[in-house]
């Protein structure tokens, strides 16, 4: 397929692509429903389109921040930052996936987490990391999915919506025993 027919074609497959600045008012569009109506996220205030594009400029400098399109929309976004900002944790990155409502229980987070995973492979990045707080069976079970196991809990560490909420530490090796290579690799487009 060539020129408009495949532009037309991809527009009617979920197609995941690396992120840019000008995603951001859709990221801020399936995060509103995050942070005002769950304690998915312990964010309180919805970040602005601008705080979007700033922290989306951030994990591209260094990681990586991949969106969902189907259709011409976004659909979901995934990204990676840095676990801890001291240097001996260069090598572990924190994830997270946040999909549309019309999206969920449709292969969203699945096809954003694949590619992601994917991605810190390829990078050189050996841990990955995912604060989940609890409840969140389905998070949970993407997680699982993937290979992530519980590392640890906090317990009693969020108030959000009138309670206490616990946050559960998963963990992924992304590379096996014996992986004493070198830092993670520049990340390029």
């Amino acid at each position: 397929m060539f020129g408009a027919e495949r532009s037309a074609w991809s527009l009617m497959f979920p197609h995941v692509r690396r992120a840019s600045a000008a995603d951001a008012a859709a990221c801020v569009d399936i995060y509103r429903p995050y942070v005002l109506d769950t304690a998915v996220t312990f964010e309180t205030d919805v970040p602005t389109t601008q705080e979007m594009a700033r922290r989306i400029e951030g994990a591209l400098a260094t990681h990586e921040w991949l969106v969902l399109e189907f259709d011409g929309d976004i659909g979901g976004y995934a990204y990676a930052h840095q676990f801890n900002p001291r240097p001996a944790y260069r090598w572990s990155v924190e994830t997270s996936v946040y999909v549309a409502a019309q999206r969920h229980r449709r292969g969203a987070g699945r096809l954003l987490y694949d590619e992601l995973l994917r991605r810190l492979r390829q990078h050189g990045f050996r841990r990955a990391f995912a604060g989940i707080a609890q409840p969140n069976e389905a998070s949970n079970a993407l997680h699982r999915a993937f290979g992530f196991a519980p590392a640890g809990r906090y317990r009693r560490v969020g108030w959000k919506r009138g309670e206490w909420h616990d946050v559960e530490w998963w963990q992924l090796d992304l590379d096996g025993p014996g992986d004493e290579a070198g830092p993670p690799r520049p990340l390029t487009t």
